[in-house]
């Protein structure tokens, strides 16, 4: 019944003999939202621009104006047409039934109602534009109060958006009012799939593994790196505590940022980019230039980490608007799903690596090739970023008591994370001690053994030579 109602509505649309042409797609659409549970009802208030609203013609008058009073008969199917068959709500696994418009009205883009709730809800339910405001019609925006039933406003929702078809790029601005709890903001391009409004714990942790896992691979940077410490070092074991340093030191780096300990000035972005790129360039003439150990392999993994903690923060902060009241929760199963693409890429380059170097070049010369050409390609990263990061002013800070105070906690925070790194080489050392225990007995096992007797005649012997020797 309602796929009828929306053909013949469009179909009288189509058939209006005052009416303007249909449009073009627009380029940039932005789609504001309110969502709050009230009661057994759920309310969306929603601003959408008008021109966003393809083949339905608008009536005009004059040169382009829009002739609100005729318009204002067409606003409720609109909304119906095109912002309602967008989107799909969820009490629970439960889909809600279509919303019902319960108001409309046409706005200017000057009004600004839109930054509460409770100012867009009454902007809506006032007095609309009066009939002789000239304003052009693509100029416009579309406001409308939706409302659906539910069952309790405890309920967990979500949001399924489909707003890409109104536009070439589209954003979608959404605020969740969940009752007696704060604000919960969200903005996306396109459509993001199914949005958790109050996600549970596990929920927020599995969609933040899926995002690191799939991050981890996307990121060339971060794969280069990769491939750089497990070139030397082609034994599980022996890039366990390599590996661990990294993501020790990333993660403290990634929840410092989350958490607003991480400096928040324009240029440090570029910085960090720069930085991740001269990381590969350093780990990679390293493997050229054969210095590398499990020792320092691991420490420099360690310092290398810190930054590119900071890169994966700025690819995360996005993503934790999903995170709900599940902040660190989220934060940690970021890091698990990047682990788990880490230990994917150790699994499937080790054997790659002993392969090529077996049948393909000798492992010295291997080593140095596929170094130099991860060195090459960063180096270019680094000219290009730190291009970027040059641009910037850099204005010494002013010795006064609130630069003095930040100094003194970001000293503290190193002081912590130097604590951290000393308990990390203490484990790592243990770590290699034992690892290297079965090798050492297995030797002792099988040298031949001297009888005790022999050794005092043995060092007389030799103590008679360095006596007889002349000086």
């Amino acid at each position: 019944m309602f796929h009828v109602k929306q053909f013949l509505f469009a179909s009288a649309i189509f058939l209006l003999p005052i009416c303007a042409r249909a449009h073009d797609i627009p380029n940039d659409v932005t789609v504001q939202m309110f969502i709050k549970p009230e009661g057994q009802h759920l309310h969306a208030v929603v601003r959408v621009p008008l021109r966003a609203m393809r083949d339905v013609s608008f009536p005009q008058r004059g040169p382009g104006y829009l002739d609100i009073e005729r318009a204002s008969a067409l606003l409720p199917g609109a909304a119906r047409l095109w912002i309602a068959g967008f989107f799909e709500v969820y009490e629970g696994d439960t889909l809600l039934p279509n919303p019902q418009v319960l108001a409309t009205r046409i706005s200017l883009p000057s009004d600004f109602s839109f930054g509460s709730y409770e100012n867009a809800l009454a902007h809506i339910t006032g007095p609309p534009l009066p009939d002789s405001t000239d304003v052009v019609w693509d100029q416009t925006m579309l406001d409308v109060l939706f409302d659906s039933p539910i069952q309790s406003v405890q309920s967990r929702f979500s949001i399924q958006p489909r707003f890409a078809r109104l536009g070439l790029r589209v954003i979608t601005v959404l605020r969740f009012l969940p009752p007696g709890g704060e604000v919960r903001a969200f903005e996306f391009d396109g459509d993001p799939g199914l949005v958790r409004l109050d996600p549970r714990w596990h929920q927020a942790a599995l969609r933040f593994v899926h995002s690191g896992f799939l991050h981890i691979l996307d990121g060339t940077d971060h794969l280069l790196f990769l491939f750089c410490l497990v070139i030397p070092f082609r034994r599980l074991r022996a890039l366990i505590p390599v590996v661990t340093a990294f993501t020790v030191a990333h993660s403290i780096t990634l929840i410092a940022s989350a958490y607003n300990f991480a400096p928040d000035f324009l240029w440090f972005p570029p910085l960090i980019e720069t930085l991740i790129a001269a990381s590969i360039v350093y780990m990679a003439l390293e493997n050229i230039a054969g210095a590398g150990s499990v020792q320092r392999r691991w420490m420099m993994a360690f310092g290398f980490g810190l930054v590119h903690g900071f890169g994966f923060s700025f690819a995360l902060r996005q993503s934790l608007q999903f995170a709900g009241t599940h902040l660190l929760t989220s934060l940690l199963s970021f890091n698990v799903g990047v682990e788990l693409g880490q230990l994917l890429l150790l699994i499937l380059l080790i054997p790659v690596l002993q392969l090529f170097f077996r049948y393909a070049v000798a492992e010295r010369m291997g080593t140095i090739i596929l170094s130099a050409i991860v060195a090459h390609t960063a180096w270019h990263w680094m000219l290009d970023r730190g291009s970027v990061f040059r641009q910037f002013r850099f204005e010494w800070p002013a010795f006064e008591a609130t630069f003095l105070a930040m100094l003194l906690r970001w000293l503290l925070r190193f002081g912590i994370l130097a604590s951290m790194l000393w308990l990390f080489r203490m484990a790592v050392s243990f770590w290699t001690a034992r690892a290297m225990r079965p090798f050492s007995e297995s030797a002792d096992t099988n040298s031949p053994r001297v009888h005790p007797a022999a050794k005092p005649v043995t060092s007389s012997m030799e103590s008679g030579i360095s006596r007889d020797r002349p000086n």
